[in-house]
C-alpha cells in the first residue's frame, strides 16, 4: 500500500512516529486533567440522556479514542454533551422507559445511524453541509437546551418525583405545581454541591470545580446518614471496560429514529467543527473538515457498538487541551484510556453520589452552554440573525428539540433567501443612460425584484453594472432576455458592461451570441 493510501486509512501515522518522550509525558499530563474534567461531566450527561451513569463513562472512552486518532484536529476532545444528551432524552423517552435495556437499545442505535450520516457526509466531501445550521441557531439552540436540561434536573434537585415531559414549558408546568412537596434535605446537598463548586472556580479556576462540588456533597450525606437517609444515590452498576453492544437494525425503528438521528448528527457536526475551528485558529493549525467529519462519523459507528451512545465536540475539555499544551491527539487518547481505567476500577464510588449534587453540578454546565456574550453580540450586529436566535431558542422551549434544530435552519434559509433576493442596487443617471450596479447575484430568488428595478427605468439606454454579480441561474437568463426584448421593442436596450465570463457565456447559452438582445461592453 502506498504511504498517501496508509495515510488516509490511518491518519494518526502522519503525527505518532513524531512524537518524543518529552511531549508524550506533556501528553500524558494533559490527558490526566482531561479524564478529571470529564469524569463528573459524563455521569451528569449520562443522567439527562436517560441512561445508567456507566454510559457516560463508556461513551468518553471509545468514541473518543477514534475520534482522535482518525480526526484532523489537535486539540479537539469529543464525548457526551448536554444538548445531544438531552435531545436524546427527548427523542427516545416516549420509546421506552428510561433507563431500560430496551432505551439503552434504542439509544445506541440512534448513535450509529447519527454516525452513518456523518460518516456518509464526510466521504461524499459534503462537510460544508453543516454551515447551513447557522451561529445564531447554534446559539439559540444551546440556550434553549441549557433552559430544557435545568428544568429536567430541578426535580433531582429538590427532591420531587415528577415524569419526564414532552417539551421544556410541560416540566416546568408540572414542576411549578409539585413545588410544595420539595425534599429540604435534597436541596440543601444540592446548595452545599453548588455553593462549594462556585467557590472552587472563583478561587482557583483551573481546578475540577465540579468533581470538587460533587465529593462534598457526597461526604456530607456520608458523615450525616440519618440526616440524609432520604437523599437518593446514583445508581450502583459492577465496573467493566465498555461491554459489547450488538445492535438490532429492525427497519421499522431505524425509520423511526432515523429523523432523529439526523438532527443529532448535524448538531454533533456543527458543535464538533465549530469548535476544531476556532482551536485551529489559535494553533496556527490547518484543518481538513471532511475528514474530521469522517471521524467524527466515525467514532459514533464504532462507539455504538462498545456501549458509547453519541458524541460530539467539548469545548471545555478541547479548551483545556490547548491551554495546558497538548502537542498531539495522544493527549485525548491518554483521556480517555484513563477513564477507562476509572470506569473499571472505581465504579463504587460512584454509588455513594447524591442524585442532587449531580443535579446542581448539572445547573453549573447549563449556565455555561448559554452564550451572553454571542447573544449581545447578535443583537449589535444583525437584528434578523437575532430574531432566528430567538426563534430557534422558543422552539427548543416549545417543541421537542430535533423539530427546534429544523425550525432554526428553516428560520436561517428563510432570512438569508430574504436578504440574497434583494440584492443592492445603487442607480444614477449619466447623460442617455441609466446605471443600475448590482452587487449580488441574479437567482431564482432575486429575479423579480431586479426585473421590478428595470422596468421603472425610463432611459433611452439602461446598463447594468455586472462586476460584483456572482453568477445568474436559468431564472434570471430568461428574465434578462425578456427585458431586453421589451425594451427593444421600446426602441431603447439593455446593456450589461463588465460582467464575469462566466455570467456572459451563460446568457450567450439561451439563443446563442448572434441571436443574444443583450448588449455586452466590452463587445464580444
Amino acid at each position: 500500500m502506498h504511504w498517501p493510501a496508509r495515510l488516509k486509512l490511518f491518519p494518526f501515522l502522519a503525527w505518532l512516529p513524531a512524537q518524543t518522550g518529552r511531549s508524550v509525558r506533556r501528553d500524558f499530563l494533559v490527558g490526566l486533567g482531561g479524564a478529571v474534567l470529564a469524569l463528573p461531566q459524563s455521569i451528569a450527561y449520562a443522567l439527562i440522556a436517560g441512561l445508567p451513569a456507566e454510559y457516560g463513562l463508556y461513551a468518553a472512552v471509545v468514541p473518543v479514542l477514534v475520534a482522535c486518532l482518525w480526526g484532523s484536529s489537535w486539540h479537539l476532545i469529543c464525548g457526551p454533551t448536554a444538548a445531544i444528551s438531552v435531545v436524546l432524552f427527548t427523542s427516545v423517552s416516549p420509546l421506552a422507559v428510561p433507563g431500560s435495556a430496551d432505551y439503552v437499545e434504542l439509544v445506541l442505535l440512534l448513535t450509529f445511524l447519527a454516525g452513518l450520516f456523518q460518516w456518509l457526509l464526510g466521504l461524499l466531501r459534503f462537510g460544508s453541509l453543516v454551515n447551513f445550521v447557522s451561529h445564531s441557531v447554534v446559539v439559540g439552540f444551546s440556550a434553549g437546551a441549557a433552559v430544557v436540561i435545568a428544568l429536567g434536573q430541578l426535580p433531582y434537585l429538590l427532591g420531587i418525583d415528577l415524569p419526564s415531559q414532552a417539551t421544556g414549558y410541560d416540566s416546568l408546568v408540572h414542576l411549578l405545581a409539585l413545588l410544595p412537596r420539595f425534599n429540604p434535605a435534597c436541596l440543601a446537598v444540592a446548595a452545599i454541591s453548588l455553593g462549594s463548586s462556585l467557590v472552587i472556580r472563583k478561587l482557583w479556576p483551573r481546578a475540577p470545580a465540579l468533581l470538587v462540588g460533587i465529593v462534598l456533597g457526597s461526604l456530607v450525606v456520608w458523615a450525616l446518614p440519618t440526616l440524609f437517609a432520604s437523599v437518593p444515590r446514583v445508581a450502583a452498576f459492577s465496573g467493566s471496560l465498555p461491554p459489547f453492544s450488538p445492535l438490532s437494525l429492525d427497519p421499522a425503528t431505524v425509520l423511526r429514529l432515523l429523523p432523529t438521528a439526523v438532527a443529532c448528527g448535524m448538531l454533533g457536526l456543527v458543535t464538533s467543527l465549530s469548535i476544531s475551528r476556532t482551536l485551529a485558529s489559535r494553533s496556527q493549525q490547518m484543518l481538513n473538515a471532511n475528514q474530521e467529519v469522517r471521524a467524527q462519523g466515525l467514532s459514533n459507528m464504532v462507539g455504538a457498538w462498545f456501549s458509547g451512545y453519541l458524541s460530539a465536540g467539548s469545548f471545555t475539555r478541547s479548551g483545556l487541551n490547548l491551554q495546558s499544551g497538548a502537542s498531539s491527539p495522544l493527549a485525548g487518547v491518554f483521556s480517555a484510556l484513563l477513564v477507562a481505567v476509572f470506569a473499571l476500577c472505581g465504579a463504587g464510588l460512584i454509588a455513594h453520589i447524591p442524585l442532587p449534587s449531580m443535579a446542581a453540578s448539572i445547573l453549573l454546565i447549563c449556565w455555561g452552554l448559554i452564550d451572553f456574550a454571542g447573544i449581545r453580540a447578535l443583537y449589535r450586529v444583525s437584528r434578523s440573525e437575532f430574531v432566528v436566535m430567538l426563534l430557534t431558542l422558543a422552539a427548543t422551549l416549545l417543541l421537542e428539540l430535533q423539530t427546534a434544530i429544523y425550525a432554526g435552519v428553516l428560520a436561517s434559509l428563510f432570512f438569508y433567501l430574504k436578504r440574497t433576493s434583494q440584492p443592492r442596487v445603487q442607480q444614477w443617471v449619466d447623460g442617455d443612460e441609466e446605471i443600475l450596479r448590482l452587487e449580488g447575484s441574479i437567482f431564482f430568488g432575486a429575479c423579480h425584484f431586479v426585473q421590478l428595478r428595470l422596468q421603472r427605468s425610463t432611459a433611452r439606454r439602461v446598463v447594468i453594472e455586472g462586476q460584483h454579480m456572482n453568477f445568474i441561474d436559468y431564472a434570471g437568463v430568461t428574465m434578462l432576455h425578456q427585458e431586453a426584448r421589451r425594451l427593444r421593442g421600446l426602441g431603447r436596450s439593455l446593456c450589461l458592461r463588465n460582467a464575469k465570463a462566466q455570467i456572459v457565456e451563460e446568457l450567450l447559452k439561451l439563443e446563442g451570441p448572434d441571436q443574444c438582445p443583450i448588449e455586452f461592453q466590452p463587445p464580444l
